[in-house]
C-alpha cells in the first residue's frame, strides 16, 4: 500500500482542526510519520499551555471523529502534545503561530552578517520571516528558505 504521509496529515488536519478550535486550543501540527509503526501526532496549544489533561480531552475527541470519519485505512497510533518549551519550528507556519515569542535561528547563509540569529518573531509574510535580535534590537528580514534550523528558546524572568 502506497502511503503518502503529507496527504494523511493534511486531510485529518482540515478534519480535526475545527473541533479543537471549538475546545478552545489552537493546531499547531499534525504529523504522520512511521515510527516503529505509524503514528499520528497532534500537536495543539493554548494561550496558558497544555498539561496532560488538556491532552486527554483532546485525544478522546479526536479519537471519536477519527473513528467515524476514518481518514487512514489502517493503524496507527495517536498521540496528543503541546509543541513543549523549546519547539522546534519547521515550517512558515510554526513561525507565525508563534509570534512574539523569543526563537533562535540558524541559516543556511549570511543574511547581514549572520549566521545565527536570536530573537522575538515579529511578522511572517510571503516567505519572509521578520526576527528581532534580542540583545541589539536590530529587525532582520530573513527569507525562510535560507533558515537551517529555528527553535524556540526559553526565557529567563
Amino acid at each position: 500500500m502506497q502511503v503518502e504521509p503529507e496527504v494523511i496529515s493534511s486531510k485529518v488536519k482540515e478534519l480535526v482542526r475545527p473541533m479543537i478550535v471549538e475546545m478552545g486550543y489552537r493546531l499547531f501540527d499534525v504529523e504522520f510519520k512511521s515510527e516503529r509503526g505509524w503514528v499520528l501526532r497532534i500537536i495543539i496549544d493554548k494561550p496558558q499551555g497544555v498539561n496532560i489533561k488538556d491532552c486527554e480531552k483532546v485525544s478522546k475527541r479526536v479519537s471519536a471523529l477519527l473513528d467515524v470519519e476514518d481518514p487512514i485505512p489502517f493503524s496507527y497510533l495517536l498521540e496528543v502534545s503541546s509543541p513543549g518549551l523549546n519547539r522546534e519550528l519547521q515550517k512558515e507556519e510554526h513561525y507565525d503561530f508563534f509570534k512574539g515569542r523569543l526563537a533562535k535561528v540558524v541559516l543556511r547563509e549570511a543574511v547581514e552578517g549572520k549566521r545565527q540569529i536570536t530573537g522575538y518573531i515579529e511578522d511572517v509574510r510571503e516567505g519572509i520571516i521578520d526576527i528581532r535580535e534580542k540583545e541589539k534590537g536590530e529587525l532582520f528580514h530573513i527569507p525562510f528558505s535560507k533558515i537551517a534550523k529555528g527553535r524556540l528558546e526559553i526565557e529567563e524572568w
